[in-house]
């Protein structure tokens, strides 16, 4: 269930990268509970943005705030702690070759917890079966897997620590329409049964129709617009014209309202 209550708040935030601004100032709030979305055309600094939330770029001033703790000055161990509370589905699903699935899904538990090994399996394949793999592709490497498959085992392993915020980078690219269908089903269930807060930094435009509450718009430094698709698609700003009502646009949003 979606509340008022801000779990991410990015304020002010600017980074150069190459001596060039990629952020002149960008403000955001998520709240909990919800599925919020980040697009923008090529070069808006949708990854870059993502990588600050992560802590995985400091930016060079600003305030981001994730559960009320200030990343950009916590110490390391607050960030850990941080970290703990959150997980990640990469773009390239980021699966370890060398373990199979049932190994990938238990690796956080692993690293972060005392748990004994067995404890560890049984949680690990519980959420392999939540993301809706058989049971048998426990054993199976990644490169066994289709390219659907791999992102619900990347899936599996991200919300083996039952997060409360779940960060996904362009979660479905490169896979076929059914498969990313059936993935954006996937995360609305998971979002209503965990009761997880979603940020998805995506291109597909059938993603952000499926499964936003609502969805930031990045251009020109800085966010444009915060809105419902259906509200945010009518912004009259040419970059955010330029970005859905083209073909691509006009198609994805026939399809979703209909």
């Amino acid at each position: 269930m979606t509340t008022e209550e801000p779990i991410i708040e990015v304020k002010n935030v600017k980074v150069q990268l190459g001596g060039t601004y990629v952020h002149k100032g960008i403000n955001l709030t998520v709240n909990r509970g919800e599925i919020f979305g980040i697009v923008g055309g090529s070069g808006s600094g949708k990854t870059t943005l993502l990588r600050e939330l992560l802590m995985l770029l400091r930016p060079d001033s600003g305030s981001i705030k994730v559960f009320n703790q200030e990343l950009t000055t916590a110490s390391p161990a607050t960030q850990l702690a941080i970290q703990r509370r959150w997980g990640v589905l990469f773009q390239q699903n980021a699966l370890f070759s060398s373990l199979n699935v049932l190994e990938n899904a238990s690796f956080p538990l692993i690293e972060h917890t005392d748990l004994d090994k067995q404890f560890i399996e049984e949680l690990a394949l519980l959420k392999i079966l939540a993301v809706g793999l058989p049971s048998d592709s426990a054993i199976k490497f990644p490169s066994e897997l289709s390219g659907g498959m791999q992102k619900r085992a990347a899936l599996a392993r991200a919300i083996v620590m039952d997060p409360e915020i779940l960060f996904l980078d362009e979660p479905t690219a490169g896979l076929d329409p059914d498969s990313a269908s059936g993935l954006d089903e996937l995360v609305l269930n998971l979002q209503a049964t965990l009761g997880l807060t979603v940020v998805v930094v995506t291109h597909d435009l059938d993603t952000l129709w499926r499964i936003t509450n609502r969805v930031a718009f990045l251009g020109e430094g800085k966010v444009l617009c915060i809105d419902p698709m259906q509200k945010l698609v009518e912004n009259p700003h040419p970059l955010i014209q330029e970005f859905f009502n083209g073909p691509r646009g006009k198609l994805a949003a026939e399809r979703n309202n209909e």
